[in-house]
């Protein structure tokens, strides 16, 4: 039988945004803390860079503000970059207190300082990425886990995929949710909910993300009335490992960092033919310029050269790329690796003010699913899990502070299948993501033109189409609700690309290679938005 549970706050999503959130919540607040898979599978475990953050005394608040404002080519909020690097050290300190134990200067003349070691990343300035080796999300995503399953007020469900939200007058009181064990679909109610639950990459045919990464809040608060912005910015990866058995694998931009060298099939060097940055410029200029390269050549990919670094260095700040590439036989002390450009990171989603409320009271999107005006036209490299920790914690302040206030939801009805039976034709579905993957490949990819805008269009309207008859026939599961979620989410990126008429950052068209003199974001509105005062 299906359960209605009642709690404080739902959160949806277990990774870097969702564990703050719950954990920044008071102990007398009671949190549902739901995870599509089991703990520790989300994007958040699998970052090897780090986070950025200004920690010392030769780095300013105002250089990773323009460093971001930069990167984003325009269009960052400069309020949301200020509050967000504003916040930068003390969410590092929040992070060390709760137990992760990033990497120290290894030179450090007085042990008592506890210096971190610091690495360099594309776009930045300066040296601000603290990590723990290449394990930076990892330590992070092991480190909140073990807090919030040891914390009396946060009830963890694992296998819980949600399926929709539920607004009870204007309001987001809850959300039907999938346990995939029981093969049922339960109730989970609550005054306040918070959605983080990642981005979108896996509409592309090649992305550096686990295979959760489907849109699936961004879907939901749409369907429930919420405004996208800058879905048109998808970010690719300049650097995933390239091999047949490799898959989703990124090779950390850290290694650029520390001196790796971007080379063609021949051995020769190309990124100072496009930026004067080299291999440590944006990395959209990265990207496109490997595609370029790729294309022009007919290659298959290009190399990640390394191996001028000792061994022993290698070794201990890049461990994880050096034993994965190990196991397919490349030695990175000794030879270069293969790499490729891989849909990584959305830079748009759901609209948030600094208190991660979106258009629906009640409804927080914390995290990679929501656009706070931070990102721009490009993600700044290691700027992504300081955003989740900054603004899981406005969100749960904001939670906080409004608790009282609200009541507690009224029974709603519980999911109804009534009408609907077990699907005999589940090759419909895998049919339908294999195509859905290729096309926004082929056509909503690196580059774009309007032909291939307006194909990518013509074919997800058809899939949605298929979709929706399928969904209202059969018994929802993991896969059907992750591939009506990311044609859903394809569709708004689709949407958001044909409306940018310019080139800009990680939208670049060949029909309009030019940026337009103003910067503008690229906002979508349902036409069912409750729209109106908080």
């Amino acid at each position: 039988m299906p359960q209605q549970l009642q709690h404080d706050v739902l959160v949806i999503g277990s990774g870097a945004a969702g564990l703050s959130a719950a954990l920044h919540l008071p102990d007398s607040c009671r949190v549902a803390l739901l995870s599509k898979a089991d703990l520790n599978q989300g994007s958040t475990y699998w970052a090897q860079g780090g986070m950025a953050a200004v920690l010392h005394d030769r780095d300013t608040v105002d250089s990773h503000v323009e460093d971001t404002l930069t990167a984003g080519a325009g269009l960052c909020h400069r309020d949301a970059v200020e509050f967000t690097v504003r916040n930068s050290r003390r969410c590092v300190e929040w992070l060390v207190s709760q137990g992760v134990d990033f990497d120290l200067r290894e030179d450090q003349p007085d042990p008592e300082l506890r210096e971190f070691h610091l690495t360099m990343e594309g776009g930045h300035s300066h040296r601000r990425i603290i990590h723990a080796a290449d394990r930076t999300g990892r330590a992070i995503s092991e480190v909140l886990t073990e807090k919030a399953q040891a914390a009396d007020n946060i009830e963890i469900y694992t296998q819980r995929v949600a399926v929709d939200l539920v607004i009870q007058d204007g309001r987001c009181v809850g959300a039907y949710i999938l346990d995939q064990e029981r093969d049922r679909v339960d109730l989970f109610l609550a005054r306040s909910v918070v959605l983080a639950t990642g981005g979108a990459s896996k509409a592309y045919l090649y992305t550096s993300n686990p295979d959760g990464a489907s849109g699936d809040g961004i879907a939901m608060a749409w369907r429930a009335g919420c405004r996208v912005a800058n879905l048109e910015f998808n970010q690719f990866h300049p650097t995933c490992l390239y091999h047949p058995k490799a898959k989703s694998f990124l090779v950390t931009e850290a290694l650029r960092g520390e001196g790796a060298r971007l080379l063609l099939p021949t051995g020769e060097p190309f990124m100072h033919h496009f930026d004067e940055r080299g291999e440590l410029a944006p990395r959209d200029i990265v990207a496109r310029a490997i595609d370029h390269e790729m294309k022009r050549l007919g290659v298959d990919c290009v190399y990640l050269d390394i191996s001028h670094r000792p061994r022993e260095f290698l070794a201990h700040h890049f461990p994880t790329v050096m034993a994965r590439c190990a196991e397919f036989s490349i030695d990175i002390a000794a030879e270069p690796i293969p790499v490729v450009p891989a849909a990584h990171y959305t830079c748009g989603g759901v609209i948030v003010d600094q208190h991660s409320r979106t258009d629906v009271q009640g409804l927080y999107v914390v995290g990679e699913s929501s656009c706070t005006g931070l990102h721009g036209a490009n993600r700044m490299a290691s700027n992504s899990l300081l955003e989740c920790i900054v603004y899981a914690e406005a969100a749960a302040q904001h939670i906080s502070e409004h608790l009282d206030t609200v009541a507690a939801p009224t029974p709603t009805a519980p999911w109804d299948e009534s009408q609907v039976t077990d699907s005999d034709e589940d090759v419909v579905i895998s049919h339908n993501w294999d195509e859905l993957r290729r096309f926004m490949w082929d056509y909503v990819g690196i580059v774009r033109t309007n032909k291939r805008l307006q194909r990518a269009r013509h074919r997800v309207d058809v899939l949605q189409s298929e979709i929706a008859e399928y969904y209202g026939n059969y018994k929802v599961s993991n896969d059907l609700l992750e591939l009506r979620n990311l044609a859903m989410v394809a569709e708004l990126m689709i949407r958001c690309a044909i409306e940018r008429k310019e080139s800009r950052g990680l939208h670049y068209t060949l029909d309009y290679p030019e940026a337009l003199r103003d910067a503008k974001d690229t906002i979508l509105t349902p036409d069912h938005s409750p729209l109106g005062d908080h």
